[in-house]
């Protein structure tokens, strides 16, 4: 199998779309069910297209920091962001949510790889030097990881 250049993984949580976007629009709250990212700088409350905040992950002994910037803050219905690395373009991360016609929302966590072009190899290698993770193995290390953000997500919206 080649090399996957996006994922998407869902899960429906018993909350509306209004409560799932506010959580996952308030991206300070993004450690409490990331088992990468572990804190993040921003701004209080949702943000805004266009708004940067800086993402401090970590992996194993891997430890790193991202800049977003949101491309995509439409309020109970798309979270989106931009993830670069020394200026280069990583990935774009972002969720989508609809109602499920019984108070719940099916929440869609998505990623697509941003690491093409000129900087692509470079991009390439600052990202298995910084996460320990090859380009090869990426999809599959966030599919996992979004399973379990999901997972924590609506556990958290249970409440």
């Amino acid at each position: 199998m080649g090399r996957e250049w996006s994922v998407e993984e869902s899960v429906t949580v018993a909350a509306g779309p209004a409560a799932a976007y506010r959580a996952v629009s308030e991206v300070r709250r993004t450690g409490e069910w990331s088992p990468e990212c572990r804190a993040v700088w921003a701004r209080r409350g949702s943000l805004r297209a266009g708004a940067r905040f800086v993402g401090f992950n970590r992996r194993g002994l891997f430890v790193w920091f991202t800049t977003c910037r949101v491309t995509v803050a439409d309020p109970d219905r798309e979270f989106a962001f931009r993830v670069d690395s020394f200026g280069i373009p990583i990935a774009e991360w972002g969720y989508r949510f609809a109602a499920d016609g019984n108070g719940g929302t099916t929440v869609t966590e998505y990623w697509r790889d941003l690491r093409t072009g000129r900087s692509a190899p470079f991009a390439e290698l600052l990202g298995k030097v910084f996460t320990g993770v090859s380009p090869e193995r990426r999809a599959a290390a966030n599919r996992a990881g979004m399973r379990a953000t999901l997972e924590r997500l609506r556990t958290a919206l249970v409440g």
